[in-house]
């Protein structure tokens, strides 16, 4: 009996085949990035301060500087310890009815009550626009640009179910191919869209189209190599991401307004639409659904492209793998290892997720350039690509999974308890603690795709990753609203989370060499040999006088 593993060696194991599609679906990380992030750009909140027309006007007559009028239209605060011009209230007075001279910005004003802004905002921001300076998104408004990261991932957690079923239900190439088309409407329709409401439903829309097709390319790339170059092509595939994270503060220092860099976030999908061309579907998804000829046919391509010749011996492709026709939701939870298994990374997705980005986020609320800041942070996550790549073969990915999640929170732990004083070991430990978590990132979607079968492999990572959305929900309130209490209290939390995910994974079985399951029976009795005269399976889940619940 020929199983699809048998012809990929046959056809060629990581031939030019699979390296064109593998380039082509790493250029979706590019724009993906932007995506995710950009808001950090986009939705920019500048120095910003109350306005004042007649003051406005004065310092035009008397070339005041910003400091000058801000004299005379803001109190001074108290934030954080130091005295700051407020950026939410202004002195009660009508400087129309009162006779200005170009003298009048020496006054003495701290006896003079306040009031909230009247006449809208001022912002140190000259020559850019964010959709904080366009639609006044400050103040009591503010929320208003959480909002919109909160729905992004509202639209990465719809996305990872209806995705996952589609891909899984109608193949690979299809729902990747949706995704773009989607993209490339949506993206384009955010950068022209006037009302601020509707941009929040758009970005939804945007989120739910742009998860999706990520994550159904990376299940497909792991399908179509053999098993000793997997970990390879998962890797570097998210590290196109942070060379995305790379360009992404480039892109917004030379392009001002937010809407111009919508438009060159989105400008990609343009040509990802010719990938319905280029793009085949997955041989070890059509064997799935029990198209046997046209999975012979396909590998038949992909072994001409390889300069390979697949022999007679081969011609008769029968159901070895398994049929994804009946799979649901409930099989990942009916059977105790794929239970354990959901469960297991359910908890290290939601982990990484919140620990990810609130260090990110405790980075930001520095004031520092961004775009530098920005760059920094990108660049952290490039020796953790290669350090899973040095190290998941010779040891495997259980241990440097459960490695990177124990040192992500031990230095969360102990950056906590380092005085500030010590500036720059305190921002070593933090860097450090970047650093494991963003392995533990990159690690947690390629486990992922190896312990789940091939006829659920994409619902069970759609799923699964699932809970990073709801992390990506939660780590900012965690975040402001711990360190409220006390500036260093997240930390220890992030550091709990990190610990315990760290440890759980130890539960998990190693994947290192392992040829990936294509049935839920594969999974429950992975020690168990298929005999060669054994019978098709019928479907992907496991037979039921052998199923233990």
């Amino acid at each position: 009996m020929t199983t699809f593993d048998d012809l990929l060696d046959v056809a060629g194991a990581f031939g030019h085949y699979q390296k064109r599609i593998f380039a082509m679906t790493c250029l979706m990380s590019f724009p993906f990035a932007g995506i995710y992030v950009g808001i950090v750009f986009q939705g920019f909140t500048p120095d910003h301060w109350c306005r004042d027309s007649a003051v406005v006007e004065m310092r035009r007559e008397c070339g005041w500087s910003l400091a000058d009028s801000r004299k005379l239209t803001v109190p001074m605060v108290n934030s954080s310890g130091a005295l700051r011009h407020s950026s939410c209230e202004q002195y009660e007075v009508d400087w129309n009815a009162t006779k200005l001279t170009c003298d009048t910005r020496e006054l003495n004003l701290t006896q003079v009550p306040v009031t909230k802004c009247k006449d809208g905002w001022e912002y140190q921001y000259a020559g850019r626009n964010s959709l904080v300076t366009e639609f006044n998104l400050v103040c009591s408004d503010a929320w208003l640009v959480d909002i919109s990261q909160s729905i992004l991932n509202v639209g990465f957690l719809v996305s990872s179910f209806v995705f996952g079923y589609l891909a899984d239900r109608f193949g690979r190439r299809s729902s990747i191919l949706l995704s773009n088309a989607l993209n490339l409407i949506t993206g384009l329709a955010l950068a022209v869209t006037p009302n601020y409401i509707a941009i929040l439903v758009v970005r939804g829309i945007l989120s739910f189209g742009v998860k999706g097709g990520w994550m159904t390319a990376y299940v497909m790339l792991t399908e179509i190599v053999g098993v000793e170059y997997r970990r390879t092509v998962g890797i570097l595939f998210q590290m196109f991401y942070s060379v995305g994270l790379l360009i992404l503060p480039l892109l917004a220092y030379f392009i001002k307004d937010w809407r111009w860099l919508q438009a060159a976030i989105t400008a990609p999908y343009i040509l990802f639409l010719s990938y319905y061309w280029f793009i085949p579907e997955s041989p070890r998804w059509l064997i799935s659904r029990k198209k046997y000829s046209k999975a012979l046919e396909a590998t038949k391509a992909m072994a001409k492209e390889n300069k390979r010749k697949i022999s007679s011996e081969f011609e008769t492709l029968t159901g070895d793998e398994a049929d994804s026709s009946s799979v649901s939701v409930l099989d990942l939870f009916r059977t105790p290892n794929m239970r354990k298994y959901t469960f297991i990374l359910m908890f290290n997705w939601l982990t990484t997720a919140v620990v990810y980005q609130g260090l990110v986020l405790r980075v930001g609320i520095s004031q520092g350039n961004i775009y530098i800041d920005f760059l920094i942070a990108a660049l952290v996550e490039f020796p953790a690509a290669f350090l899973i790549l040095l190290t998941i073969e010779r040891i495997g990915r259980r241990l440097p999974f459960a490695t990177a999640n124990i040192v992500a929170g031990a230095s969360c732990v102990i950056t906590a308890f380092i005085p500030d004083e010590m500036f720059w070991l305190k921002t070593g430990m933090a860097c450090l603690g970047r650093l494991g978590i963003t392995m533990a990132f990159e690690l947690v979607v390629f486990l992922n795709t190896e312990l789940f079968p091939t006829c659920i492999r994409n619902l069970g990572v759609s799923v699964c990753s699932s809970l990073c959305d709801i992390g990506g929900i939660v780590s900012p309130i965690l975040l402001y609203r711990l360190a409220a209490i006390w500036i260093e209290l997240p930390l220890l939390v992030f550091g709990a989370f990190a610990f315990t995910a760290g440890g759980l994974i130890f539960l998990l079985p190693e994947t290192r060499g392992v040829p990936l399951p294509d049935t839920i029976d594969e999974v429950e009795f992975p020690n168990r040999r298929r005999e060669q005269e054994k019978k098709p399976l019928k479907s992907c889940t496991a037979n039921s006088e052998e199923t233990v619940v």
